[in-house]
């Protein structure tokens, strides 16, 4: 089940079902439904201030970021929550000239990725997820 969902931010997402079958193929494609049941993915939507406290609470990170996933999975069940600030998303659009909804899709397939196994720590593994992204961005 996914579900999408809002916290200190007045925000309405269309287009959810949409993004839950194009969601669904991406975890399908990375095999990840092969191993796995998909038990629960919850997509929130929050503010920079919302998401910074969760960086400093729970990762130790004092500054501002677009999206923090957390794993929830356990056994052969697929469970995660992705936050997703809405601020910074609709600044990174500015910055880089995008359109809103675009910028904001990248971010959710990248949250998807994070719990699919990719991590972004290193710049091999940054242009490995940023490829995905792009793949998965143009599959939308």
């Amino acid at each position: 089940m996914i579900n999408f969902f809002t916290e200190d931010v007045r925000f309405t997402f269309k287009n959810k079902r949409t993004c839950k079958t194009w969601i669904l193929s991406a975890l399908e494609e990375e095999g990840i439904l092969k191993s796995k049941k998909l038990d629960e993915l919850s997509v929130i939507f929050c503010s920079d201030d919302y998401l910074l406290e969760m960086n400093k609470k729970y990762l130790g990170h004092d500054y501002f970021t677009d999206v923090i996933t957390f794993d929830n999975s356990e056994g052969n069940n697929f469970s995660g929550d992705i936050f997703i600030s809405v601020d910074r998303v609709r600044e990174n659009a500015e910055i880089y000239s995008q359109q809103f909804v675009d910028e904001l899709y990248r971010v959710i397939i990248h949250g998807v990725l994070h719990l699919s196994g990719y991590d972004d720590g290193e710049k091999s593994e940054q242009e490995l997820m940023r490829s995905r992204e792009d793949y998965y961005l143009a599959k939308r």
